[in-house]
């Protein structure tokens, strides 16, 4: 379902009514990430989104990226359990040891793939030839082939909490697939597909 806000614009009904996911859904999701630290961000972020709503992770987002070093996978990596116990008294994130551990292997995890020519490459590689052309809602996958196969092939190197539907919800955010309905104004807005 789409909904037609007050200023004209046609968006999905999840980036329909409240202002901080009309501005990330215009501004943000589905632009492409090509930097390391931005897509460590997202690949940890969608995994702390498991089971939530991505609103209240974007609400915690400054939170994280002060709790994560800005995301720097660098630092990130040096974490230890003592650092783990700090962030789970954090009221400002998700205080989910499972998900905290996850984003710290996956620093170790980035850092490891800079010698296979770096995660935004690796990633990317997993760019499906084509993307879904969605009139409806009905029509946006929630999972694909490439999305099963990215989610195996990171558990290999050691990265956590990259299911293949978040790793297809990782994809849409980050430019790998366009998931806008033909309807949208953000149909094609990445540059990476151009229908």
């Amino acid at each position: 379902m789409t909904v037609v806000g007050a200023d004209g614009l046609v968006r999905p009904e999840w980036a329909s009514h409240d202002p901080l996911l009309m501005d990330y859904y215009d501004t943000e999701w589905g632009m492409p990430i090509r930097d390391e630290r931005g897509l460590y961000e997202r690949i940890c972020l969608e995994g702390f989104q498991a089971g939530l709503s991505w609103v209240t992770i974007l609400r915690k987002r400054p939170a994280f990226r002060a709790a994560f070093a800005d995301f720097d996978p660098d630092i990130v990596a040096a974490y230890t359990d003592a650092d783990v116990e700090w962030l789970l008294g954090d009221a400002g994130i998700v205080r989910h040891r499972g998900k905290i551990q996850a984003t710290i292997a996956n620093a170790r995890a980035t850092l490891a793939l800079r010698e296979e020519g770096g995660l935004v490459d690796f990633v990317w590689s997993f760019q499906p030839s084509d993307t879904p052309q969605p009139r409806d809602h009905s029509e946006v996958p929630t999972v694909s082939d490439e999305s099963k196969a990215l989610s195996k092939a990171l558990r290999k190197k050691g990265f956590a909490f990259v299911g293949p539907t978040t790793m297809y919800a990782l994809m849409e955010a980050v430019g790998i697939v366009d998931t806008h309905l033909l309807t949208s104004h953000r149909r094609g807005s990445s540059g990476v597909w151009v229908d």
